[in-house]
């Protein structure tokens, strides 16, 4: 569909394959397959659920929330929830979210789910998006326990400086639905590439760089990193700076690309199925995205 090649791809990302929902699935869809199989390996039933987070840019439609129809699927009848917005950085949003929410004491148990059907709004004839984007959906139950110490602490920030970089301009309040808007594409997300990539190199390493030190940790503390996939490049130049080697940090996004809010609990999850990843382990998450949104929070596993 564009001017480009597997080795063209491959070089300036990383990515070598992806993975595309058929027609009839939607974001939900994969975001209740997600939570299932989460509530399948913890032995729960969606019954005992009492809250539900959704991190997407691309739920099935504007309103009812994506969290609503998870939420009737899962049967879980005690729950509410609802759908938090910040691009790739969405899934520690809900996560720190959902940290706090236990935390309090105000619930048991919190199901955050990061998922995003990004083949819907990539343009295919645009070679600087359509090369980076997959469909996934992961999900974490964050529950209260004995280990009150799980959740270590949290830095987040947006800069809405950066807004026009990254966007999807049409389809909200702004320009909504029309001839034109459909006829001019912008309804397809448009970034321009080189700034977005020069933000995300220098804030994926000072966001983690400044959370550990706020609670006096080093690199060398950290058993994981586990970074947004976007890039190979700006998981390796954030790795580098901070000095931790290969073996401390995932890096899947060669066989999903970048799925926005997936990315995060799929590499959990595939550290979790090699063995990187076991209970005590500290481990630091980040990620950068649109918006501009960034965080990173600590982490030290319980499960």
């Amino acid at each position: 569909m564009v001017e480009t090649s597997d080795e063209w791809i491959r070089e300036r990302t990383g990515i070598r394959e992806r993975h595309i929902a058929n027609p009839e699935i939607a974001t939900s869809d994969m975001a209740v397959a997600a939570a299932r199989q989460a509530l399948c390996e913890r032995g729960m039933a969606g019954a005992e659920l009492e809250a539900i987070i959704v991190c997407t840019v691309t739920p099935d439609m504007m309103f009812p929330s994506t969290a609503c129809l998870v939420q009737h699927q899962l049967g879980a009848l005690r729950a509410w929830g609802f759908d938090l917005v910040a691009a790739c950085s969405g899934f520690l949003y809900g996560l720190t979210t959902a940290a706090q929410l236990v935390a309090t004491g105000a619930h048991r148990n919190v199901l955050v789910i990061g998922a995003d059907t990004m083949s819907r709004i990539i343009d295919y004839t645009d070679r600087g998006t359509c090369i980076l984007f997959g469909d996934a959906a992961g999900a974490f139950l964050v529950e209260s326990g004995e280990d009150s110490e799980a959740y270590i602490g949290h830095l987040h920030e947006i800069d809405g400086s950066g807004g026009d970089f990254l966007k999807m301009p049409a389809g909200g309040s702004r320009l909504p639905a029309s001839q034109e808007t459909v006829s001019e594409r912008l309804h397809y997300v448009k970034q321009e590439g080189q700034q977005v990539f020069k933000f995300a190199v220098r804030k994926m390493y000072e966001i983690c760089e400044r959370l550990l030190e706020k609670h006096g940790l080093s690199p060398q503390d950290v058993k994981l990193l586990i970074p947004h996939q976007a890039n190979k490049r700006i998981i390796a130049a954030t790795a580098q700076r901070l000095g931790l080697p290969d073996d401390q940090v995932v890096i899947n996004l060669d066989k999903y690309g970048n799925t926005t809010a997936g990315t995060i609990p799929l590499a959990t999850r595939d550290a979790i199925t090699q063995n990187r990843l076991k209970k005590g382990d500290l481990v630091l998450f980040a990620a950068v995205g649109a918006g501009y949104t960034a965080g990173a929070i600590l982490w030290r596993w319980g499960y």
